[in-house]
């Protein structure tokens, strides 16, 4: 397959990219400084110089499999993108032609906070947290796509590597106090960056078989964000007790979502199984691999 990764030097996109590197597939991405390309070209993925605004990669549509988006965070961005993608299909594809599949990155807080329901990847979107509360909307604009063969993946709070959102945990940490947004008793649904990334893969591949539908990619059991921080103290060396604090703006807030998650659609449909240790269980490996990425 030919695949495009919108967002292919960050966090989500680059072990997408790789991961599909790794299956044989040609892979472009994007990037917006020589640094950038110089570290996709290395990765043997094909860097294309510019951003989601430009129009560098446009042409490609033309003859591409697969474009994966990761890299959106706004509802203007996303819609702005995939629209765009609409247009070039419909101008640049050849009479006939497959339709090009589009994977677009949404995330499980869509199914808001609740320490009482357990969610699955089909049930229905009620109360999203409200910092993306506008991405239901987005998700069914790409999946009910009559242009393109759309699909949603969810991805969960991600740990591995450099560790994404929990870097700021970790940094809090490192200067000496576990303080996180939050209340005891929370929940996390949590996925390792490179689970996600073969889930990216699957898709891709069975995009197919697999159109419209929405994946939530998480592990199959939650983590007590209370185990989490008591065992961050330890692990890092800070003092204790590790506190919880008011969040300061929305995306705190959302960080403090717990979603009782229990995906099954990605396993049913495409084999997908988590296969990383434990965010809690490895979080002694987790904050290593942290350290050593800054």
């Amino acid at each position: 397959m030919k695949v495009l990764v919108l967002g292919g030097t960050g966090f989500i996109g680059l072990p997408a990219a790789q991961a599909l590197v790794r299956k044989g597939h040609t892979v472009y991405s994007l990037a917006r400084s020589e640094a950038k390309e110089t570290t996709l070209a290395a990765e043997e993925i094909i860097p294309i110089s510019g951003d989601v605004s430009s129009d560098a990669w446009i042409p490609l549509v033309a003859t591409l499999d697969v474009i994966i988006e990761t890299v959106t965070a706004s509802p203007e961005s996303s819609r702005s993108v995939f629209e765009r993608v609409e247009a070039a299909a419909r101008a640049l594809r050849p009479p006939g032609s497959p339709p090009l599949s589009y994977i677009y990155t949404s995330g499980t807080w869509v199914h808001g906070d609740s320490r009482t329901t357990t969610v699955t990847d089909t049930t229905p979107i009620l109360t999203p947290a409200k910092l993306v509360a506008w991405r239901p909307a987005m998700e069914q604009l790409v999946v009910s796509s009559t242009v393109l063969n759309g699909i949603v993946i969810r991805p969960s709070l991600l740990y591995g590597r450099s560790a994404s959102i929990f870097g700021m945990l970790f940094k809090a940490a490192a200067e000496g106090k576990v303080s996180w947004p939050g209340t005891p008793g929370g929940r996390y649904a949590v996925v390792h960056a490179d689970d996600l990334a073969e889930l990216y893969v699957l898709c891709a591949e069975k995009a197919s078989v697999v159109g419209g539908k929405i994946f939530d990619g998480a592990n199959s059991v939650t983590e007590s964000v209370d185990d989490l921080l008591e065992k961050l103290v330890r692990v890092s060396g800070a003092k204790g007790p590790y506190e919880y604090r008011e969040p300061a703006d929305a995306f705190e807030e959302a960080i403090t979502t717990t979603t009782l998650l229990r995906p099954y659609l990605a396993n049913a449909l495409l084999g997908w199984t988590p296969k990383k240790q434990g965010f809690v269980d490895g979080l002694e490996m987790y904050y290593v691999a942290w350290q050593a990425s800054l």
